[in-house]
Order: C-alpha cells, then sequence, then structure tokens
C-alpha cells in the first residue's frame, strides 16, 4: 500500500469511529488523530519502500540476455551437452550449454543444422560427406544458457543415433538459426498443422509463440499422427496449451496402433480427418496449413519437398483444393 492509500485509509477509519459516536458526550482527553495518521503514515512508507526493494531485487535476480545470438547462421560452432533427460522408450531431451548470458534467439519460425564435432569421431555418409541434419529446438528462444532438443532415435537415422549416443561433456557442431516461415501474430484467421512424429517441433515452436501472445486472435488446429499412444511427443505440454485456450487451439490426436481404450482416430492422416479438422480452402490467404513429418508422409499430403525447396503441391491437400501460397511444408 502507498502513503498516500495508508493515510488515506487511516483517515476514513477515524471519520467512520467520529460518526458512530457523534451523540456521545464530547471526550476530555486529546485527540489521537495525529498519532494514527502519522502511524499510518510510517506504516505506508515502510510498505512503499518493501515492494520498491523487492522488486528490485526481482530484476536484479533476472538473468540479463545479451541481444546477440549465441549461435552463429554462417559457421557451425561447438556447444558442449549438459544433460540428458529421458522422454519415453525411443526420445530424449538433449540440452546443451550456451555461453553465460546469452540465449538462441531463435526467430518463429527457424531450426539449425547439426553435425559431429571436429573433436569426436567424424559422421559421414557413404560417400564420406559429413551428415548434417536439421533440427527445431524446443526450449523458448530467450531461454537463458540452454539449448534443447527433442530427438526421437530412428534406426535408420545417422543423426538421431549419434545424439542419442552422446555423453554429457561430449560436443555437437550447430550452425543457425536456418530461417523457415516468418510467422505474425494474427498474419492468418485460421491455421491448420499436421505432424507426424518428430516433425511436431516447428509446431511447438509456433503454437508456444503464438498462443503465449495475449493480442493472438488466430484459431489452431493440429492433427498429430503417431504410431502408438506411447510415441506421442509433447502430449502434456500441447493438452495444458490447449485446456488454457479452448478457443484458438485444438488438438486431434490419430494413432496407427491403438490400444483398448483409445478414442481418438485411427490410422494415417487422410482426406476425411483433413475435410473435418482443417480450416477451408475457401478462406484463401486467411488460411495457412503446416506440413512437418517423415518424407512419405509429407508426400502423401502435400507433394514432395525438393530439398529445401517446397516443391509443387500435391496429395490430399490438392485434392481438397487448397492452393501452393496455402500450404507450408516444413
Amino acid at each position: 500500500m502507498s502513503f498516500v492509500r495508508a493515510s488515506l485509509a487511516a483517515r476514513s477509519a477515524v471519520s467512520a469511529r467520529a460518526r458512530r459516536y457523534s451523540t456521545a458526550p464530547a471526550a476530555k482527553s486529546p485527540s489521537n488523530l495525529p498519532f494514527i495518521l502519522l502511524g499510518a503514515g510510517t506504516a505506508g512508507l515502510a510498505g512503499y519502500i518493501y515492494l520498491s526493494r523487492s522488486d528490485s531485487a526481482q530484476a536484479a535476480a533476472k538473468p540479463k540476455i545479451s541481444d546477440k545470438s549465441a549461435l552463429d547462421p554462417q559457421n557451425f560452432l561447438d556447444f558442449k551437452l549438459k544433460k540428458v533427460e529421458p522422454y519415453n522408450h525411443n526420445t530424449a531431451k538433449f540440452i546443451f550449454e550456451l555461453p553465460p548470458d546469452t540465449a538462441s534467439l531463435l526467430p518463429v519460425a527457424s531450426c539449425v543444422v547439426v553435425k559431429s564435432s571436429p573433436d569426436a569421431a567424424p559422421l559421414v555418409d557413404a560417400k564420406g560427406k559429413p551428415v548434417i541434419r536439421p533440427y527445431t529446438p524446443i526450449s523458448p528462444s530467450d531461454q537463458p544458457g540452454e539449448l534443447t532438443f527433442l530427438v526421437k532415435k530412428y534406426e535408420e537415422g545417422k543423426m538421431s543415433k549419434y545424439i542419442h549416443d552422446m555423453h554429457p561433456g561430449d560436443k555437437l557442431s550447430i550452425k543457425g538459426p536456418i530461417p523457415k516461415f516468418e510467422y505474425k501474430i494474427n498474419q492468418f484467421d485460421e491455421v491448420g498443422m499436421i505432424a507426424g512424429g518428430s516433425g511436431i517441433t516447428p509446431m511447438y515452436q509456433i503454437l508456444e509463440h503464438a498462443l503465449k501472445d495475449p493480442s493472438n486472435k488466430t484459431r489452431f488446429t493440429l492433427i498429430f499422427a503417431n504410431v502408438t499412444e506411447k510415441d506421442i511427443l509433447l502430449k502434456e505440454e500441447f493438452d495444458t496449451l490447449a485446456k488454457k485456450h479452448p478457443s484458438t487451439l485444438n488438438v486431434v490426436y490419430t494413432v496407427d496402433k491403438p490400444e483398448q481404450g483409445w478414442k481418438g482416430p485411427t490410422g494415417y492422416v487422410n482426406q476425411e480427418l483433413c475435410k473435418q479438422y482443417l480450416p477451408s480452402a475457401d478462406l484463401g490467404e486467411k488460411a495457412k496449413i503446416f506440413v512437418c513429418g517423415p518424407p512419405g508422409q509429407v508426400a502423401a499430403l502435400a507433394g514432395k519437398k525438393e530439398g529445401m525447396k517446397q516443391g509443387e503441391l500435391g496429395g490430399v491437400l490438392k485434392e481438397l483444393g487448397y492452393r501452393e501460397d496455402q500450404v507450408f511444408k516444413f
């Protein structure tokens, strides 16, 4: 309470007391009003000083972050693995250490590319060239001192197996950010998302960014496909977001191999599922569809990508009438 509010509160209390006893004989003892006001004022001033010091302490405790990213978009830099947090039977969080007082400052939506460190045994392909793969961090872009990847281990995935074999203290070479899609708040009325497996990470990056903005009015629908319920990554985070933002986020899970008790859709993402949940193609530039997943899934839904290029629109989304400018493949 401020000094002024404390004084006013005390004055109101005294006035009420005076009205209550207005018919009683006048007291002979001197008024306590000056002492009451002085006490209230002192308490208010003390409270103000305490709150001011508390705010200053909180501001001082909040880490200062450099306005320069810890990453380099032109060069690979080595970062040390800080810790590994198992997530499920084939996925783990790998947390890498950034220099003190720095963050990744990745724009939304963007990714990084990684390769083996020169300090470690080289990871190369059949032609002897370095294996380089894109990954989208799940840590906030302003997270100080850390960069977190959620990595699913694939039997045919050279890089995913390499990362899963890493231990705290090992290094990974990282370059970025690599811009993917420049997302702007309220750029679209509706956004549809289709993700498969670890292709969920860019969707999470966009949703976490957009939904925490109080001015967001865009309605998001996420269709997330997995083999089993146990394979669903970040489910707890998505369920929390959907509960917190029921009017702007709807999450639909579908699995290939449902277990007993599963109540959601089953099987691959098909035309029927897209037509039921995604925004209509008739919305034109007011709607956007994002797709990310295994190459086979992306090709079936939206046509093959051509390397870093989008490639022609095809598959289910073309059959439903979407235009190329309405669809983006991560």
